[in-house]
């Protein structure tokens, strides 16, 4: 690493033009932005404005920066865990040890001390593990002890494993507990609880909705009761079993219907989220009767019971529902929406009461723990206000007066793997303890979990009236007008800042981490040059699941954040109802604005194709559309399971399918865009970039960008131009490293009123990007997130510079490693371009010729191309290594490492991919 390159951002300027660095002023007088708008400006806008040039893992006044729009600064002491995300946990029985289930770490569990305040064991299927078991995959709750805590059970895909506890407190002789699969329905093993004496375990089937008694000696199933959709968290008191159905009731006959795990859901037709939510009731004194149904909030997902009630999260209605045991009434719900501007997006996750009547309810989203006085079930409860946490606060529990919160991402992915830099996977996760202060410090740490959220008073202003203001790109009220009247968003894959831009020595690159410079990405580069550089903007997701979400959602919903631990039950959220907020989507935000949608991939799930609609002919039949005009030999079929979205979805475009070439699907673009012009929202998926198809690396990235570049060069010489406006955005970073953050990554704002040849070193997220958009078109924010991102307003000047951008010829053979060449012949740029790159030697250096060969074979089983393509199926650790080894032309190890590894050897192997499922 280029620490030397490294400079302080409270020391360099905020901008810069190409080749010079001025000072903010002098840039915003040649930019025509007086003093006055920005003033105005900055009133409207004052939250996430508060990050200046701070880069993620920053360290400040206010806290550490993390990469959605977010400080943190945990109250109490915080124990930092190396090991991936807590996607839950348990206190056991006697208050000594914190059982946590992780992932994205090589391990499933990790037992934590809670009195040295150490991680004392390790379990999973790596080397590194204290405990092997067979598999990593973790259920979405927590594990459960024994009363006596002489066992836990973890919950996984199939069923439990079961461990003894030692009197230390660590675990022994793991032992599978297995539930069959109900055809395609795994079990996906929830929460469990156990009977008083210790006998019979009561177990969430998630995947099969239903619960049942399993004997704690033999693992057999003894009885099973129905419940509802995608059965989550359960609760014994008496004789009452109270589980949480997160997918609500079973649909009733004309109702609409979304799909999740083979299920039916009632869903919202225009959103497609779930409507209904309830908790069933078993009554194990009358064990043949048909468990009760009591009507909560959506989503309802933890359940906890203490004297007299039972307190459910429901994470989608941002509430909690107070059952009366006595007569299983709800008769309170407690809102958990702190913030006036925004009623959703909180995330309710987890709830404990204190004995002497403290409710305490984890807010995942917003990274803080509401505090409420609370007396008995009846008596409404009285808010007192937030203690601030790490990042996606998950579980909490008592342990005397202590109070004890899992953080499931801890302090984001800064898990130190490698000197070389930092990935998107290095995630980590934390645990924090504390005594409850009094009502004073309660009131000063509430408005630091504002100032930590960029919660402020008038984030969002509305237009006072219609047609009265004059046009700006981007207005400082909602609904006044725009110069701006269409916007196109381009959604690549997964890389990062350095990977792409790192060699451009006028932003804050490390050209020691670049693997498609500018002879692969000319393009790219040479937008950046004509348009703006942004070197401090992040993504915010580890992984297509959730980068997709926050792109179209402005959240990666609780649902998605929770299952990453299995990813059985769904991956790509599109044909799931639980992965889909009630506030809709990006372009049901732009429809209900009154703007027109048309979407060209993004966020579709289906795919059908012909047979012989290879890579290679696509290819070809690119070609010949470019030459004749005419229509595609190879029609394709895209479609998305939400009504909304196929609506205005273009069918012939396809989804994601590494075996489709971009310069097809921009042909397919083109000829609907010279037919029927664009609309006001136009949404895009080039998917090139993610590589694993059957060109080289190199060769995908660059077809990547010359189809974009061909894109924007279209647009730009259109009637349109003038009034366009182009974001183009990963959907995650989790392919590469960068030298300050893994989830830093290459962006481009292309329009006529985009700040040209600037360097912009603003602290920038894709939830700042959507909040752009929205404050474009007039679009009302989707949640709490977007309601405090500040608009990127520094990005764009009023007055407009109309000089098109002409694409350049592609550097880098776009047949570079084909094992079939095309039968229109290969790409041959060297032929046309003298700046075209060397291709790169087509013999594996022998020596490496055993390990590529195993790559090969590893690659061949990924599901990278076809019409059942799956975004991060194949293990991002191994798909990382194998795209610089080829790259790199097998010369050179991956950064930090000293050799080329085969793929089971690769360091990180063990990360969960989308197989289980996605």
């Amino acid at each position: 690493m280029q620490v030397a390159r490294r400079r302080r951002r409270t020391e360099k300027p905020e901008f810069s033009i190409f080749g010079k660095r001025v000072g903010r002023r002098a840039v915003l007088v040649t930019s025509g932005v007086s003093a006055l708008a920005l003033a105005a400006t900055g009133t409207a806008f004052a939250q996430t404005h508060q990050f200046g040039t701070q880069q993620v893992g920053q360290t400040t006044d206010r806290g550490q920066v993390i990469s959605s729009d977010q400080y943190i600064a945990p109250y109490g002491d915080r124990l930092v865990v190396n090991n991936g995300k807590i996607m839950s946990s348990t206190v056991s029985p006697d208050g000594t040890h914190l059982a946590a289930a992780v992932t994205d770490g090589g391990m499933a569990l990790s037992v934590v001390d809670l009195k040295s305040w150490k991680v004392q064991q390790l379990i999973g299927n790596s080397a590194a593990a204290d405990l092997r078991i067979s598999g990593n995959d973790v259920g979405q709750e927590s594990p459960a002890y024994s009363p006596d805590g002489s066992q836990l059970w973890l919950g996984q895909t199939d069923g439990y494993t079961k461990f003894t506890v030692n009197a230390d407190g660590s675990l022994a002789h793991p032992t599978a507990v297995k539930i069959p699969a109900d055809g395609p329905r795994h079990a996906l093993a929830s929460a469990a609880v156990f009977s008083p004496d210790g006998a019979t375990v009561y177990s969430v089937v998630n995947g099969q909705n239903r619960v049942v008694a399993i004997n704690a000696a033999t693992g057999s199933v003894q009885r099973s009761w129905p419940v509802g959709n995608a059965p989550r968290g359960i609760a014994r008191v008496g004789d009452k079993l109270y589980v949480s159905n997160e997918g609500g009731r079973p649909a009733r006959p004309g109702e609409t219907t979304i799909n999740s795990y083979n299920t039916q859901v009632a869903a919202d037709p225009v959103t497609a989220a779930t409507t209904t939510g309830t908790v069933s009731v078993i009554n194990l004194a009358k064990p043949d009767a048909a468990p009760a149904s009591i009507t909560v909030g959506l989503h309802p997902t933890a359940v906890y019971a203490k004297k007299g009630a039972v307190f459910v999260t429901n994470t989608a209605t941002n509430d909690v529902s107070v059952i009366r045991t006595a007569n299983d009434k709800v008769v309170q719900t407690i809102a958990t929406r702190p913030w006036p501007e925004a009623s959703v997006g909180y995330e309710p996750d987890a709830v404990t009461l204190t004995d002497d009547g403290h409710l305490l309810v984890t807010l995942g989203r917003a990274n803080a723990v509401a505090v409420y006085r609370y007396t008995t079930p009846q008596e409404p409860v009285s808010y007192v206000g937030l203690l601030p946490t790490d990042y996606f606060p998950a579980e909490i529990a008592t342990v005397g007066k202590q109070v004890v919160v899992s953080n499931t991402r801890g302090v984001d992915a800064r898990r130190p793997t490698t000197a070389a830099g930092h990935g998107t996977h290095d995630t980590t996760s934390s645990v924090q303890h504390f005594t409850l202060p009094n009502d004073r410090v309660i009131a000063s740490q509430t408005a630091k979990v504002f100032r930590q959220n960029g919660w402020t008073n008038g984030s969002l202003k509305e237009a006072a009236s219609k047609g009265h203001a004059k046009p700006v790109p981007v207005p400082a009220r909602l609904g006044d007008p725009s110069t701006i009247k269409h916007v196109f968003l381009i959604v690549k894959e997964n890389r990062t800042y350095d990977q792409i831009l790192g060699d451009l020595p006028q932003g804050d690159g490390d050209p020691a981490l670049t693997q498609f410079g500018e002879n692969v990405t000319p393009n790219q580069h040479a937008l950046a040059r004509q348009f703006g550089l942004y070197d401090n903007t992040y993504d915010i997701g580890t992984n297509s699941a959730e980068g997709h979400n926050w792109l179209m959602q402005a959240d990666n919903p609780e649902y998605t954040e929770s299952s990453a631990g299995e990813y059985l039950r769904s991956y790509d959220t599109e044909d799931d109802a639980l992965g889909h907020q009630r506030s809709g989507f990006l372009w049901t935000g732009a429809q209900a604005a009154g703007k027109s949608v048309r979407d060209f991939g993004e966020f579709q799930q289906f795919l059908a194709k012909p047979a012989d609609a290879s890579w290679q002919n696509l290819y070809c039949d690119a070609k010949t559309m470019d030459a004749t005009g005419k229509d595609t030999a190879y029609p394709l079929d895209s479609s998305s399971p939400i009504p909304s979205l196929n609506a205005v979805s273009v069918p012939g475009f396809p989804k994601f399918d590494t075996s489709v070439p971009d310069v097809y699907r921009y042909q397919i673009w083109k000829q609907d865009f010279e037919k029927n012009g664009p609309a006001n929202l136009n949404m895009f998926w080039l998917s090139s970039d993610h590589t694993g198809g059957p060109a080289s690396p190199a060769a995908q990235v660059a077809d990547n960008d010359l189809a974009v570049g061909k894109m924007v060069d279209e647009i730009s010489h259109s009637r349109y131009w003038k009034d366009s406006a182009i974001f183009v955005v990963e959907d995650d970073s989790q392919a590469g490293l960068d030298h300050i953050d893994g989830h830093r990554a290459p962006i481009q704002i292309i329009s006529p009123y985009a700040r040209h040849g600037v360097v912009d070193n603003h602290y920038y997220s894709q939830i700042t990007m959507i909040r752009t958009i929205e404050q474009i078109l007039g679009v009302h924010p989707m949640n709490q997130k977007d309601t405090a991102a500040s608009p990127m307003t520094a990005a764009f000047t009023k007055k407009p510079d109309l000089a098109p951008f002409n694409a350049l010829a592609n550097r880098t053979s776009l047949t570079d490693g084909l094992s079939t060449p095309p039968s229109c012949g290969v790409d041959t740029p060297a032929a046309q371009n003298p700046n075209a790159a060397a291709v790169p030697a087509a013999a594996v250096p022998a020596a490496e010729k055993r390990l590529a060969d195993q790559w090969d074979t590893w690659k061949s089983q990924q599901r990278l191309t076809g019409p059942n393509a799956v975004p991060d199926y194949a293990n991002p650790a191994q798909m990382n290594h194998l795209t610089w080894y080829q790259t790199h032309n097998w010369t050179k190890p991956y950064p930090g490492e000293a050799r080329i590894f085969a793929p089971n050897d690769v360091p990180g192997a063990y990360i969960p991919s989308s197989e289980n499922d996605g």
